[in-house]
């Protein structure tokens, strides 16, 4: 079982051909709203490719919450864990422009991830075979959780994500930790060819489409991407935390596991909405053999 402790948003997502200027209006190509929240869209990318996954979380008691509950049952994830809170569901505004996003979050009841709500779910959260942690949760709770984990043996998958909320003490408890380039950087104030170096086969850097980087103990790693048709870059990162973390608990070597998660990565922007162009597992392996026959 892979556990997701994390967020759960309804992103409102708006297109345009014009980005605004400051005080400025401009008309929009289209609206909708699409489940999301990088928990959510974590655990959707996981159980797509067939992982028993469990999530845990929060939403509020209105349209929004509901909608994304019912949607995490539609695709097969335990919701069990998820909680109601007297909040406001988070949201996450989403901007898209030139094939790329701009993302402002609004937590609401992701913040309600407390404590209690972990001890609650612990029976779930010790049997786990990896445990997956975001940031948009109230930073004591992860703390707590990583102090849970480490005492239980339970391996976990941290993607630093807003890096600004990382605390570098957290590094001797997780497992793996998955930054972008920029969220290294920022992370660690080098470049990340130099942070890998200080921690072997746990930071793996996502580049994008230029796929991941690593190193194994001997030498850098880069596990280059795949070649994708851009329709939106919503999620992608998130289908690389969840393929990855898919392939981890399946036994794959973590250079086959990130050439796995790249694979998924790549197919995930060829379609619109964080979820909408998650892969199936049948689908990755179909593009990694396109590589191999390459």
């Amino acid at each position: 079982m892979i556990t997701v402790i994390g967020s759960l948003n309804m992103d409102l997502v708006i297109s345009t051909n014009h980005f605004p200027t400051q005080g400025q209006t401009v008309l929009g190509e289209f609206f909708e709203t699409i489940p999301g929240g990088k928990g959510a869209n974590q655990a959707v990318a996981a159980a797509r490719l067939g992982a028993p996954t469990a999530m845990i979380g929060c939403v509020g008691n209105d349209s929004f919450g509901t909608t994304l509950y019912s949607n995490l049952e539609n695709e097969n994830v335990d919701v069990k864990g998820i909680a109601t809170s007297k909040k406001a569901t988070g949201i996450a505004n989403i901007l898209l422009y030139e094939k790329d996003n701009r993302i402002i979050v609004v937590p609401g009841a992701n913040y309600d991830v407390d404590e209690a709500l972990i001890d609650q779910q612990w029976s779930v959260i010790s049997q786990s075979k990896l445990v997956v942690l975001q940031l948009e949760i109230p930073v004591p709770t992860v703390d707590y959780i990583l102090m849970k984990c480490k005492e239980s043996g339970v391996p976990v998958l941290l993607n630093p994500a807003p890096a600004k909320y990382f605390d570098v003490k957290w590094l001797k408890d997780v497992t793996y930790l998955t930054p972008n380039e920029n969220e290294c950087e920022e992370i660690f104030g080098k470049l990340f060819t130099e942070v890998v170096k200080d921690y072997p086969n746990k930071v793996i850097v996502t580049l994008g489409g230029n796929g991941a980087y690593f190193y194994d103990g001997e030498q850098p790693v880069h596990v280059k991407g795949y070649s994708a048709k851009v329709i939106d870059t919503t999620g992608a990162g998130d289908t690389f935390n969840g393929a990855l973390s898919y392939a981890i608990c399946e036994g794959y070597k973590l250079q086959e596991a990130v050439q796995f998660a790249n694979s998924a990565a790549s197919i995930s922007v060829e379609k619109f909405g964080a979820q909408g162009g998650m892969p199936s597992n049948t689908e990755v392996m179909a593009r990694l053999g396109q590589l191999k026959n390459n």
